[in-house]
Order: C-alpha cells, then sequence, then structure tokens
C-alpha cells in the first residue's frame, strides 16, 4: 500500500525538471471541489461532505500500479485503499479545511468511514470523497470554513456550478461561496522566485488571499 500518497507526490513533483518553470513553481497540484455543509434537525451543523477532484497530473500518477480488472477503469473497491490512505494522509494536513464558528476556531474530530475515491475514466481525473465531523455539532449564526493549503503546494478552487450547498439547515440560513482573490503581480513573481521546497510564511496571508470560503449567515 502506498505511504502518504499526497506528500509523495507533492515532493516528488517539486523535485522533477518542470518544477522550476514559471507555471510550475507553485502549486504542484490543483483540486476542484464541490461541498456540503449537514445540519442536525436542531439547527446545528454537525459535518462538511468534501469531493474533491484532483487534477489529471495527479490523479494518473496516484492510480499508477493499482491493480483493477479493467485497463482504464477503477471500480470504487479498487480505489478503497488508495481512498484509505488518503484520507490517513490528510490527518498531517489538518485536511486542509479550518473553520470558524461566531468568530471562533472550532476542531473536527477524524473523517467518517464513508470515505471513497471514483474515477472518471473520460476525463482520467480522481475524486476523493469524504466526510469531517466537527467534534461538536455547531449551533453558528455566523460560520466560515476556509479550505487551503498554507504552503500552497495544492491549490483548492470550487467548481464553477453548484460548488456548494447547505444540507437540512434551518430556513433563512444563507450560503456564500467566496473565491479567492486575483493573485496580484508581486505575490506570482514572489511565488516564482521560491524555491521548490520553501513555503510562505504566514498561513493569515494565505487565508485572507488565497483560501476558498464558505460562508453562512443565519437569523
Amino acid at each position: 500500500m502506498r505511504k502518504h500518497i499526497l506528500r509523495t507526490v507533492l515532493l516528488l513533483l517539486a523535485s522533477a525538471p518542470l518544477a522550476s518553470s514559471p507555471a510550475l513553481a507553485h502549486p504542484h497540484v490543483w483540486v476542484t471541489m464541490k461541498s456540503e455543509l449537514v445540519y442536525n434537525p436542531d439547527g446545528s451543523v454537525k459535518a462538511v461532505r468534501h469531493a474533491w477532484v484532483f487534477d489529471d497530473m495527479f490523479s494518473v500518477f496516484a492510480t499508477q500500479g493499482l491493480e483493477n480488472k479493467t485497463k482504464g477503469i477503477f471500480t470504487r473497491e479498487e480505489l478503497q485503499p488508495l481512498a484509505d490512505t488518503n484520507v490517513e494522509s490528510l490527518k498531517e494536513f489538518d485536511y486542509f479545511t479550518y473553520a470558524t464558528a461566531n468568530g471562533k476556531k472550532v476542531e473536527f474530530s477524524e473523517p467518517l468511514k464513508d470515505h471513497h475515491g471514483q474515477f472518471d475514466a473520460k476525463e482520467s481525473v480522481l475524486t476523493l470523497h469524504f466526510t469531517l465531523p466537527f467534534k461538536t455539532p455547531v449551533q453558528a449564526k455566523d460560520l466560515v470554513i476556509e479550505i487551503y493549503d498554507p504552503s500552497y503546494f495544492v491549490d483548492f478552487a470550487f467548481t464553477e456550478k453548484n460548488p456548494a450547498v447547505l444540507v437540512g439547515a434551518p430556513a433563512g440560513c444563507k450560503l456564500t461561496v467566496a473565491r479567492p482573490a486575483e493573485m496580484d503581480a508581486a505575490t506570482q513573481q514572489r511565488l516564482f522566485q521560491m524555491g521548490p521546497d520553501e513555503k510562505l510564511d504566514s498561513s493569515a496571508y494565505i487565508s485572507s488571499q488565497f483560501a476558498s470560503k464558505l460562508v453562512v449567515k443565519c437569523p
């Protein structure tokens, strides 16, 4: 079984000859995502359900060597060991998901056991599905979920169509999807000049500049 597939891919891509080109300086992996915020009947939010579609380069690399009965096609069962390893590895990175409720940070528990992989043979892309429950269900008038990689090795962006939904939320709750601000020229130059092993030095800056956000306002 592959150990820490995400970290392995990042290190391999970072050391590859193409990684020195402007287009690949940072990031190295691209994720397009959809998310659901899942509520309890009492109006508390209990979990974030992610579907992350990885870029084709990562997807092909990640599925190389996996046993499958049909060439170029992977069933959910065949992808399960890879999904297990990916979710286990994401723990080291806090699942790239951060939450505040009513202005205060709230913690997640480990993912539920419903995680699984899906492979689109036509597009050659891998999707990872997993659910992050809050340690304690949250009653919040103001809830913000941020998805980002502080090192900016992984770029997260919501899909253009139906990027996020509320599931079972109280009437009157409004969801807004906040997309990252356009990167300024100075930051682009800074990223280009960084070595493959360097990290940006301010997670707060990354949060405000590059994070994809879900913002929920409830009465």
